[in-house]
């Protein structure tokens, strides 16, 4: 079995027009090939990028290229399979975290609201403790935030679909 070609997606342009592309990264790598890899391309290191895939099961290696951009190779790790019932993404072993420390219901807030309140909550909060939050939407913009806090995440959307 061959691997396929690493999809390449660059993200440059979409950053010149003033659009944020975590959602068009995302979005890449959930349309992955099994085994197959996404070489991003960049005009910045984008190293809170590394903690959100390493969650999604990802290796990560980069180089500054000779134009000034950043090469960026998010690899898919073999032995990676995401708990059962949670998004992709999702930290390893979250199926094993202690029950939550505190739990906000944070439907029916516009955003970007629900994701100040988590970041609030999250200052309050000891290490290691759990937050759990009912949200009507994946929360993508809050994810970087996340790791460039040094936070992991899990979701998992309703069966309905109606929240997350």
């Amino acid at each position: 079995m061959t691997t396929p070609d690493p999809f390449e997606l660059d993200v440059r342009p979409q950053l010149q027009r003033g659009e944020e592309p975590f959602g068009t990264i995302m979005t890449a790598a959930d349309g992955l090939q099994p085994g197959q890899a996404l070489r991003l391309i960049a005009p910045f290191r984008p190293a809170p990028l590394f903690g959100v895939m390493a969650n999604r099961g990802f290796a990560v290696s980069d180089r500054r290229r000779s134009d000034g951009a950043w090469e960026v190779l998010f690899a898919p790790l073999e032995d990676a399979r995401p708990d059962a019932g949670l998004a992709p993404g999702s930290a390893p072993g979250a199926a094993l975290w202690p029950d939550p420390a505190q739990v906000l219901d944070l439907a029916g807030l516009m955003p970007p609201e629900p994701m100040v309140r988590i970041l609030e909550a999250l200052t309050a909060l000891p290490e290691g403790a759990v937050l759990f939050a009912l949200l009507d939407r994946e929360p993508m913009f809050l994810f970087p935030e996340l790791a460039t806090r040094g936070h992991e995440w899990a979701g998992n959307p309703a069966p309905d679909g109606a929240s997350y």
